[in-house]
Order: structure tokens, then sequence, then C-alpha cells
């Protein structure tokens, strides 16, 4: 026995002693044969097995049927994808937690014994609330977190300490006048707000592909609905967090005040650009997919935000313009009502040259090119006299501006350039002449090249 003191006086050695492990192993059985291998224990998990098998049953044959409707248009992208990538394995273990909710219930109601029965519902439901976790948040703290507090609140609750542990973070507060903060109304807000936070992400996330998929709606209008309705949602979500946390909302009249003044003096540029965001949006007057050009920038429109619109130049180069720039400047869009773009190229000939023909072979050679347009057709017009040449215009026609201007232009000029040289046509270029008078006399000059000394005639 004097060799367990270094130990902690023997306790720590008695533990490790075959007499006491043959004791708590006892003791273990016992309670295994008093509480578990009984008669009630056994029916609550034989009533568990059936509904696991009868689960199994039903999810077998619905797992075809719920792969077909959980393949709709509108539930991708995001965590609406990832909701339904994994809701074919959560079918199973959803449908054995509802009927394990059922037996608990029945069991209830007719004062049975259900404490196994409960037991294995809080495990299930952990288990479910991880795995949907593990399928949503692919970033593994956020994972980490929810397993941890889904298998804390399992264990506690098992154990019959929820219900302590709850009073004990109740009893941690303090006071602020009126308002009392503790540790569980803090814990409780946040964790309301997450959740409402994430519920908002994903109904926003899924009006908006619904939205998009609407063929009546113009894509202003569907970006507009689906920004209205997600600063709607996470707008319902804050206050409800704030309310279930005891936080009387009429104290937000003040601070509604004190924005007010806030956006006064320091947040016009900001609100200016939403307010622009949303006009542009009702006005209709640029779009996803509109080639606008504003300033020195050219190109397409990528997507509108709240705050900028997002423009793609032909270079690949993305531009965030704020929406107010679009409301204030002059703004070229391409695309607004149609999609038919003329374009102008200029170019001159000869005086000696045959006009008509000249035009009716450059009508001729643009017209074999791909993007050029037959109806309106290629037309070719004199548009004044030059100093050395007659100057023309062919004026034609494309559909697709966002495919580049530059490009279908140099490819016209290039093949106008082929078409008057093929046809001996002129192009003419800037020439001086120069008079001499002959009645007066011209100083010249010799130079010796190898000396480099000038001597006069």
């Amino acid at each position: 026995m004097a060799a367990n003191k270094p130990y902690g006086g023997g306790q720590v050695g008695e533990i490790f002693e075959l007499e006491h492990l043959q004791s708590l192993l006892d003791e273990l059985q016992i309670w295994f044969m008093t509480h578990v291998l009984v008669p009630s224990s056994i029916g609550q998990l034989a009533a568990i097995g059936i509904a696991f098998w009868v689960a199994s049953l039903i999810a077998s044959r619905m797992g075809g049927w719920v792969e077909r409707k959980s393949a709709i248009p509108w539930l991708k992208g995001g965590q609406l994808g990832n909701f339904r990538a994994a809701l074919p394995s959560l079918t199973m273990p959803a449908l054995w937690l509802s009927l394990s909710w059922l037996i608990v219930l029945i069991s209830g109601v007719m004062e049975l014994p259900h404490q196994v029965s409960k037991v294995v519902v809080t495990l299930l439901t952990a288990w479910i609330v991880i795995k949907m976790a593990a399928a949503m948040f692919k970033e593994s703290g956020w994972s980490r977190l929810i397993a941890l507090t889904a298998w804390t609140i399992a264990a506690l609750s098992i154990l019959n300490l929820l219900d302590p542990t709850v009073e004990l973070l109740d009893a941690l507060a303090v006071s602020l006048g009126d308002l009392r903060i503790s540790v569980l109304s803090v814990g409780k807000g946040l964790f309301v707000l997450s959740v409402l936070l994430w519920l908002a992400s994903l109904g926003s996330q899924l009006l908006e592909n619904r939205v998009h998929n609407l063929p009546n709606l113009t894509p202003s209008v569907q970006v507009l609905f689906s920004k209205l309705m997600k600063i709607a949602f996470y707008s319902i979500a804050i206050l409800a967090a704030l309310h279930s946390v005891g936080i009387d909302l009429t104290a937000f009249a003040v601070f509604s005040g004190a924005v007010g003044l806030g956006v006064g003096f320091g947040l016009q540029k900001v609100v200016s650009n939403l307010i622009s965001g949303v006009i542009l949006l009702m006005d209709k007057s640029v779009k996803p997919g509109d080639v606008i050009a504003i300033g020195d920038q050219f190109g397409w429109i990528n997507s509108l935000g709240a705050r900028y619109v997002s423009l793609i130049t032909r270079d690949g180069t993305e531009f965030l313009i704020p929406n107010e720039d679009l409301i204030s400047q002059q703004v070229e869009n391409w695309s607004h009502s149609h999609q038919l773009v003329r374009l102008k190229i200029p170019f001159g000939v000869a005086y000696d040259s045959d006009i008509r023909k000249t035009l009716e072979v450059v009508e001729a050679v643009v017209g074999d090119i791909d993007r050029v347009l037959s109806d309106p057709q290629p037309k070719g017009r004199m548009v004044g006299f030059g100093d050395s040449s007659i100057d023309l215009e062919l004026r034609v026609w494309i559909r697709d501006p966002r495919n580049g201007v530059a490009n279908i232009k140099s490819e016209i000029m290039l093949n106008i350039l082929d078409a008057l040289r093929e046809n001996a046509i002129e192009i003419p270029f800037p020439r001086r002449e120069v008079y001499l008078n002959a009645d007066s006399a011209v100083p010249v000059h010799l130079i010796d090249e190898s000396s480099g000394n000038g001597t006069a005639p």
C-alpha cells in the first residue's frame, strides 16, 4: 500500500486495483440489467428499430421522387445547391426522426415509459443538424462550431442538466436601466440571429432564383424584386432576433433619427448610389447585358448592384461604376430598345475615280462578312469634296455590339482596301506642289562632301 502514496495518498492507486475495477463493473452490470434490460426499455428499443425499418422502406420508395423534386431550376447555386445535393441523403434520417418523435408523443399521452426513446431522438436530432451543417457550410469552422453546440446540448439534455445550465447562464446578468442582459440572452440572441439570417439568405436566394425564371419579367424588374426581397428578409430577421431577446423596438425611433442625421452629414454618396440604383431598376434605362458607353469606358453590363454597376470591357477589365454616375452623366446605351447598331466607315478615293462604281464595289464586298446585316443592307454615300480626295462613307448595320465594334470595323476596312486595290481604284494621300518664280535668281550652294565646306557658285 505504501507504493501507492506518490500517486495521491493511495486514492489513485485504488482506482486501478482489480477489486475496485471489478466492483465498478458489477455496479454497471446491475444498472444495465435494471434500467436497460427491462421490458419497458426493450419495448422502446424495438419501437425505435421498427421506426428505422419503416423509414428505410419509405425512403427507398421516395428516393427517385425526392431527386426529381429537388432538381427544379430555382434550387441552384450557393447554399441552395448544397442543400439540394444533401437532400436525398437526409430523407431516411428525417423520416426516422419523425417516426421516433411520434413514438415519444404517443408514449407520453399513454403515460408509457419513453426515456430511451427521448435519448435516441435527442441523439438523432443532433446528428441530422450536424449533417445538414456539414452539407450547407463548406467552411470547416462553422461546421465544427455547430457540431460542438449540437452535441453539447444533446449531452446536457440526456443527463438532465440542460435546465440547470440554462438557469445558471440566466443568473449571470447585468442590468442597464430597464434592460437586463445575461449570458443566456446574449447566447440566445446570437443563435436566433444566426439562424434567422441563414434562413433569410436561403429564402432570398430561393425567391431570387424563382423570379429569374419568370419569363414575363424584364431583367431590371427581376433585379429590383430580388434586391427588395433581400432587404425585407434581412430586416425582418434582425428585428425578430432583437425582439426575441426582449429588446424594445420602440427605442429604435431615436436610433433612426441618429441614423438620419448621420446620413445627412456623412453618407450622402452611399444613399445617393442606393437611390440611384433603385431608379435605374425602375425606369429600365440600363439592364444586365446592355452595351453602354460612359465617359471613356465601353462594354456590357454584367450586373446591377445596390451601390454600383459592373461594366466589363472588351479587354476583360471589370469597372465598378457608381449608380449615381449613370444618373448624372450622359450614357450611350447601344441596346436600350433594340440591338441594332449602325457603323460608319469613312474613306476617300481619287477625283478621277468612278464614284458610283466605287460605292457598288464596297457595298458588295462587305456583304460577305457574317456580322454585317443584309437587312438593313450596307449603303455607301458621298459625303464631301476633300482637299485631295472625294470623301465617301460606308454605312453598315450589326446586331451584336457586345461582340465588339472595333474588330468589325477593322474587318470592314480591310475588305474595302482589298476591293479598291483589286479594282485599281486609287486611294489618294495629301500632295503639295511647289512653284519657282523664273524671274528671280535662286541662290545655290555647293557642298564638298569630303570637307563639309560650302562654296558659292
